[in-house]
């Protein structure tokens, strides 16, 4: 019977898993070790965010996730690393064509796989919606704000229907209250549509509000120092942002990336779900 339970374990969670890091190293070709030792596996449904210094290797996790870069050592269970491109990659910058409306910028990835815009219009069109930008189609970058600019790189990302979204860093460059708006926004979408997000972030209050998870690295080599499960139900609304709760967890992080252990345990035992 133990045997039995073991394996029905075992199999479970395979299938749940989305995303699994094993012993990855990363070494460039200067003698940079980039990552040493990580591993980290992220179900399917989770939201986790990963936070540390510049230059401890949180954009590398992403690359090497989306296969746009190999491990030295050690291996990856991804999509993208055995050609299944169920994943979209939204970076830092918004990187839109500046001579492309916002529908062309969008149809890009479908254009790409031969797709015409004729064909792809009602595609693009829903997720020009899904990012409240109906009625921006036929407009140009240089015509909108930073914020509008960044949902028409989310919008670019998902009209491909992914199952896993990476997020290097989105809301890095708004302003505080773009960055709280969009926050907000994304995370309606993820309850809503129920992706598996991988969200790079140096801002704790973020990583906090957004996440199921919040994985922090060091630098030095890049490392994984703790895993700070956010047991905070979902919806989340601006109250959970002033909370003792909210506090605590950001205060339980920056002990961590300021290499303490933490000194308490989360206020909440309430779990959050990783698929809401």
């Amino acid at each position: 019977m133990l045997a039995k339970a073991a394996l029905r374990d075992f199999y479970e969670s395979i299938m749940s898993t989305a995303i699994a890091l094993h012993q990855v190293n990363k070494v460039y070709a200067n003698g940079t070790v980039a990552l040493r030792g990580i591993d980290l596996t992220i179900r399917k449904g989770e939201f986790v965010s990963l936070v540390g210094p510049s230059g401890c290797g949180k954009s590398t996790v992403l690359k090497l996730t989306a296969g746009l870069s190999t491990p030295t050592q050690g291996y990856i269970e991804s999509p993208a690393v055995v050609g299944d491109r169920d994943l979209a990659f939204v970076f830092q910058d918004a990187a839109l064509m500046p001579w492309a409306t916002v529908l062309d910028n969008v149809h890009l990835p479908l254009k790409l796989k031969g797709q015409s815009l004729r064909a792809s219009r009602s595609r693009i069109q829903a997720a020009l919606n899904l990012v409240a930008l109906q009625g921006f189609e036929h407009s140009y970058p240089r015509q909108l704000s930073g914020g509008m600019k960044m949902r028409v790189s989310i919008a670019r990302a998902l009209v491909t229907n992914p199952h896993i979204l990476l997020m290097d860093e989105p809301f890095g460059a708004l302003d505080e209250m773009s960055r709280s708006r969009l926050n907000g926004e994304l995370l309606h979408l993820w309850e809503q549509y129920h992706w598996t997000v991988v969200f790079v972030t140096h801002n704790i209050y973020e990583a906090v509000y957004l996440s199921n998870r919040v994985v922090v690295m060091a630098a030095q080599p890049g490392r994984i120092v703790a895993e700070i499960p956010i047991e905070v139900p979902y919806p989340r609304d601006e109250e959970f942002r002033t909370s003792p709760q909210f506090n605590q967890y950001c205060r339980d992080i920056a002990h961590c990336l300021a290499g303490e252990a933490m000194p308490t345990p989360p206020l909440s035992t309430t779990p959050s779900t990783a698929t809401p």
